[in-house]
Order: structure tokens, then C-alpha cells, then sequence
């Protein structure tokens, strides 16, 4: 971690300083216009807005009055997985004062208080149940069904996106964005399952992740072998594919400690008739590779899963036990590569399938 703190943590602390610096100036005006709750979009959230910008994309805020004499600011990232970590920093570098409190990411809510309406529907406890689905050969796959009990045919695009709403709320954006690996929002006939109330759910999650911890907290590190395949294929419209995969780690049989899957995608201007890299671009990519796979390492609860290349794209592939490292080595190095169009997904897997066509389990 101290390679990964030296290039990665100072230049951003002290971006999250200077932002700081800037609210202290304004402070007293922004806490004035919340609690008067007037012309709140000019004079608070449209400047606020380029501000969090110039730190990193990605970042929106709430704010409201806790009480009379304190105003909360509520940093978030709309459950974006890979944007956590900075909604995070940002906040844990904020300045103490004594009218304000400042929040990373959207808190969880007693269940009395969370309710939502759009669209004609309402959304409440009343309304909302939830059950598990066992899925067979991945036992430690969180699968939920969510029943809403007035779902139809004519409201269900409405009904999906109030009870994600509800469930944001109810459970607080972490949760909600980490704790759940697969859910689908089904109406009453659907159901399959014996229905368990929303207000259950908490309960039920954490007692999942405390059976979760228990079965992988003695699992010993696992450092890369490195036994990797050169494996070869046809992409659909012809073009050549060309992967370099470590086969002898698909095989482990805890992949499900380490959850988390960063694909690192890097476009470019290939051979026109195999859609490879060119011998600079070859390199270049080589190079940000490389430096990925330093950055992040089994001590650090990070695995090198291999790349694919094929139709002017390469795709770097790791395996975590965390995302928030891989968010920031990944950003830091999309930042210092301009030159290409360079994109990050993060996403959990926990038992990899992402990867099962490579057909070596």
C-alpha cells in the first residue's frame, strides 16, 4: 500500500483541500440560503455544481436542514460502485463545523420514514416484500426477488424504478450498491417463494455477510501462479480475438472472496484487417498494463485475471476483494492517458462468470 498511498494520495488530498478551502469562503451564504430554502438552485447548487466537478465526474449532492441550526450536505454518486471511494475521501477530508454535517453518500432510513410516490403508485412497506432465490452450484449468491404487491403490466418500468428508490433509502446507497449481487422486482403473482417482509431485509442481509465472513476469514492469500494460456477465437463479424488468461487461477475455488471484477477497457486505431495494435499502441497499452498489475497486488487483495484484445480494444481484467483501490489506480490511470478512450467498469461476480467461456472450470 505504500507505492499505491505515494502515487495516488497526495495530489488527492489536496484537491479535496482546495474544494474545502473554496465552501469555508462560502460557507456562511450557502447555510443562509439552505435554511431559508430560497433561490437554493442559483445560489447554492449551480455553484456548487463545477466545483465538485473540477475533483472528479460523477459526483451529485443533497442537502437539507437537520435541524434548526444545522444543514446537511450529503455527497453521492447515485450508487455508481467505482465513484464510491471518492464520495468518500471527500467527505472524511471535510473541515469540523459546527452548523454543518457532512455526509458520504446517502444514509440508510428508519423504515417508518421511508416512503415514495411517482407515477401514481406509492411505494411503502406495506407494499413491498421480498424473498431469496437459491441458485445451485453458487451458494454464497445474494439473489433477491423484490414483490410489489400493485405491480401490473401498465406501471412495471414505474414500479422498477420506485422500489430501487425505496430501496436506496431504506438501505443507504452503500448497501444498496454492494451488499445485493442479483435482484429482479416481480408483482404478487409472480411470486414463487413464501413472501418476507421489507422491514426484514437489513436483518437478513447482514446475516448473510456475517455467514460470508465466517467461511472465507481464515482463507490465506492467494498470490497469482501465473500459469497463463494463450487462448485464440473468432468474433462474430470475423475479426480476430487473442486472450492471455490465467487458467490455473479460474480454477480456485474460493473466487467468491474476491467479489469484485474491474475491466479496464482501452480503445484505439487498430490494423484494418485484424483490428490488432499497432507496435506503438502494442506497447503503450503494454505499459498501462504493467503498471495496472504493480499497483494492484495480491497483498493487497487484487488478482491479475488476464486480457483480451480484438476489433481496436483491449480489456484488462482483475479480480478484487475491494473496489475501491481498483477505482482509484484505474481513474488515476485513465487521467494520465488522454490519448486514449479508455473506460472502467466495476461490477461483482463472485463466482467469476464472467469468465466461464474460457471453459476452464
Amino acid at each position: 500500500m505504500e507505492n499505491f498511498d505515494k502515487i495516488l494520495g497526495e495530489k488527492e488530498t489536496g484537491t479535496y483541500k482546495e474544494f474545502w478551502d473554496w465552501f469555508l469562503t462560502k460557507e456562511k451564504t450557502f447555510f443562509e440560503v439552505v435554511k431559508n430554502r430560497e433561490h437554493i438552485e442559483e445560489q447554492f447548487f449551480d455553484i456548487m455544481s463545477p466545483e465538485l466537478t473540477k475533483i472528479n465526474d460523477g459526483y451529485y449532492f443533497l442537502t437539507g436542514m437537520c435541524d434548526d441550526n444545522t444543514a446537511e450536505l450529503i455527497i453521492t454518486v447515485e450508487g455508481d460502485v467505482k465513484k464510491i471511494v471518492f464520495a468518500e475521501e471527500l467527505i472524511s477530508a471535510a473541515p469540523k463545523l459546527g452548523h454543518w454535517k457532512f455526509t458520504a453518500l446517502k444514509p440508510e432510513m428508519d423504515i417508518e420514514n421511508v416512503g415514495v410516490r411517482m407515477g401514481g403508485c406509492e411505494f411503502t412497506k406495506n407494499n413491498i416484500y421480498f424473498y431469496s432465490n437459491e441458485i445451485e452450484g453458487y451458494p454464497d449468491e445474494i439473489d433477491l426477488a423484490f414483490v410489489y404487491e400493485d405491480l401490473n403490466e401498465e406501471n412495471r418500468g414505474t414500479a422498477t424504478t420506485g422500489v430501487c428508490i425505496f430501496l436506496d433509502n431504506f438501505l443507504g446507497e452503500l448497501n444498496f450498491a454492494t451488499q445485493i449481487d442479483t435482484f429482479s422486482i416481480i408483482g404478487k403473482n409472480e411470486a414463487e417463494n413464501e413472501l418476507i417482509p421489507i422491514e426484514k431485509l437489513k436483518e437478513f442481509l447482514l446475516w448473510r455477510e456475517r455467514e460470508f465472513t465466517e467461511k472465507y476469514k481464515d482463507l490465506q492469500v492467494l498470490e497469482n501462479e501465473d500459469e497463463f494460456s494463450l487462448l485464440e477465437a473468432t468474433l462474430e463479424n470475423g475479426m480476430p480475438l487473442m486472450a492471455t488468461v490465467n487458467t490455473s487461477l479460474l480454477k480456485y475455488s474460493a473466487k467468491a472472496s474476491y467479489p469484485w471484477i474491474s475491466v479496464l477497457k482501452i480503445a484505439y486505431d487498430g490494423n484494418n484487417n485484424t483490428g490488432f495494435p499497432e507496435e506503438a499502441d502494442y506497447n503503450k497499452m503494454n505499459a498501462i498494463e504493467d503498471q495496472a498489475i504493480e499497483l494492484l497486488t495480491p497483498k493487497d487483495g487484487n488478482l491479475y485475471i488476464g486480457r483480451e484484445t480484438a476489433d481496436n480494444s483491449k480489456s484488462i481484467y482483475l479480480a478484487g476483494q475491494d473496489f475501491r483501490q481498483p477505482s482509484k489506480v484505474f481513474d488515476r490511470i485513465i487521467k494520465e492517458n488522454p490519448e486514449y478512450n479508455i473506460s472502467l467498469e466495476i461490477y461483482k461476480d463472485k463466482y467469476w462468470q464472467s469468465f466461464e467461456h474460457y471453459n476452464v472450470n
